[in-house]
């Protein structure tokens, strides 16, 4: 008996329409049905559908609202390089899982060569950020390197996909 993960899927076709209420969907995930279909130039009960046959394959992981984190008191902006003493697949699975499970952790990459992570964090302040320090990284006897860069001012922050424009 084969189950849903084991079942290799072929990855799914995308049409001008697709990739229309895909770009509509990054600038406004929040627009209704109704005027996702006027602005894709479909019908509403065709946007449905289509909408989620692209939630079901994947494509469209989630849909989030974007906030302001100065407006919500959390105005530093971190981005740390971490080195680890061991770089065994339990010990970079056992960090990883670790800032995971932490809110202040907006992004966590691995990465190759140089550090073995790369995170992104978001704190209130200094103080905060080394309450984080103690937390995740100094508490931890397998971290081997921190190293931090502070951001002075966010000059892009766009967290969408340069589709491709097909002809329609």
């Amino acid at each position: 008996m084969q189950t849903n993960d084991s079942i290799i899927r072929k990855p799914l076709e995308l049409d001008a329409t697709d990739w229309r209420l895909l770009d509509l969907l990054q600038e406004d995930a929040a627009l209704s049905n109704q005027a996702l279909a006027e602005k894709a130039h479909v019908s509403p009960a065709t946007c449905l559908r289509r909408v989620k046959r692209l939630v079901d394959s994947g494509i469209i992981e989630r849909r989030v609202a974007l906030l302001s984190p100065d407006k919500l008191g959390a105005g530093l902006s971190a981005i740390v390089e971490i080195t680890l003493d061991r770089q065994g697949a339990e010990h970079l699975a056992d960090f990883e899982s670790k800032v995971m499970d932490d809110p202040a952790v907006q992004q966590c990459w691995r990465v190759s060569p140089g550090p073995d992570f790369v995170l992104v964090l978001q704190v209130a302040d200094m103080p905060a950020y080394h309450l984080l320090v103690q937390r995740l990284f100094t508490q931890q006897a397998n971290v081997r390197n921190v190293k931090s860069f502070f951001a002075v001012q966010r000059s892009k922050f766009e967290p969408r996909l340069n589709l491709p424009r097909p002809s329609v």
